[in-house]
């Protein structure tokens, strides 16, 4: 197997994808939990969580992919320029859809007695939508029915920002590293 030369930017693009790898892969577990909580109980989930889900799970073998082709000396890198920031779009649009009502959102006061009279009408209207059958879970019920989901919801929430920075960070090396390809070969022609 050929290992590509492509020195500290190179070292850069793979640990991006490494950690853009690790943190879909989050986000993905936390997400299909979610789902199958909802299924569980009869509901159809949440159009936020089935949309992180997909592209999450696009984005996971997205990065697979062109990390193998990297490493074979394969990868094109202003396609995988362009991939970026088609995918940096795609996740920006999770970020704010999944954080949009999460931010006015204290995950810290959700359960304590000066919120128990909202906690129980949320409750209420939980089991309202759990109670009948395939209906479908509110979104924005769904986040505030516990510290726990609103801390893991959250937690998604700042995966996806971060993997908008490393998405556009990844672009960047890719467009260097392109530029750097095409360097060496215009070097190697002249020789």
């Amino acid at each position: 197997m050929a290992a590509s030369d492509n020195g500290a930017l190179g070292t850069t693009f793979k640990v991006a994808r490494i950690l853009q790898t690790l943190s879909l892969i989050a986000i993905i577990g936390m997400a299909a939990y979610f789902i199958s909580q909802m299924v569980s109980h009869n509901n159809a989930p949440s159009d936020v969580l089935v949309g992180t889900l997909s592209v999450t799970c696009i984005a996971v073998l997205y990065c697979a992919i062109t990390y193998i082709l990297y490493i074979d000396n394969l990868l094109p890198f202003l396609i995988s320029t362009g991939m970026d920031g088609m995918l940096l779009i795609a996740l920006v649009v999770v970020a704010v859809v999944v954080g949009k009502p999460l931010s006015y959102l204290n995950c810290h006061v959700i359960g304590s007695s000066s919120v128990s009279e909202s906690t129980y009408q949320l409750g209420l209207e939980l089991k309202k939508s759990f109670s009948k059958e395939g209906s479908k879970v509110q979104y924005s019920n769904w986040i505030g029915a516990s510290k726990v989901t609103c801390y893991e919801m959250k937690a998604i929430w700042g995966l996806s920002i971060a993997l908008c920075v490393l998405f556009a960070f990844s672009a960047i090396c890719s467009v260097c590293l392109w530029r750097r390809s095409k360097v060496v070969v215009t070097k190697s022609i002249e020789a």
